[in-house]
């Protein structure tokens, strides 16, 4: 049996692999095990711990980061695949001079959180959405937030959140 796992490819689940992370504009190098997600790679690697361990499984999004502009669970991408890609966290967001970016202000604005878990996924993914034009009406933002969970239910105030930053308010 152990042979068939061999024969299964060259890659041993015991090695590591030198990679070079290109986050929130910044290039870095690590050196981790071939299975190490980009969420463990983020948190344990790069101290970027804005990006929250939710479920582990992609269902809540808590873990939501920009991938080549993208939203993407990063629990459920490995490190290795974001090598020569683009990566944006929550950290990430900020303007030239550090202001906010504009749905971080609408979160506050509008109370988007409760115990704020959730918020950086939340925000990342309403991020995505607005860049994806799927902002278009409450319940357009309501389908394509629906992969992020918040255990609060602040939804109402996410969804007016992203919906003012699109632009939307008076909708």
């Amino acid at each position: 049996m152990q042979d068939a796992a061999n024969d299964a490819g060259d890659l041993d689940v015991r090695s590591t692999v030198d990679l070079t992370l290109a986050v929130n504009g910044e290039d870095h190098r690590l050196e981790v095990p071939a299975r190490t997600t980009l969420l463990d790679a983020l948190r344990d690697r790069l101290h970027l711990n804005g990006t929250k361990k939710g479920c582990g499984i992609g269902q809540c999004g808590a873990c939501t980061v920009l991938l080549d502009g993208q939203r993407v669970n990063a629990c459920l991408v490995l490190a290795v695949m974001a090598e020569g890609r683009h990566i944006t966290t929550i950290e990430g967001l900020h303007g030239p001079a550090g202001e906010l970016h504009p749905l971080q202000q609408a979160f506050i604005d509008h109370d988007g959180f409760q115990c704020g878990y959730c918020t950086p996924g939340q925000i990342m993914s309403g991020v995505a959405c607005i860049a994806e034009g799927h902002a278009g009406s409450r319940a357009e933002i309501r389908q394509h937030m629906s992969g992020n969970i918040c255990r609060c239910g602040a939804y109402v105030n996410i969804v007016a959140a992203i919906e003012a930053t699109a632009g939307g308010a008076d909708r």
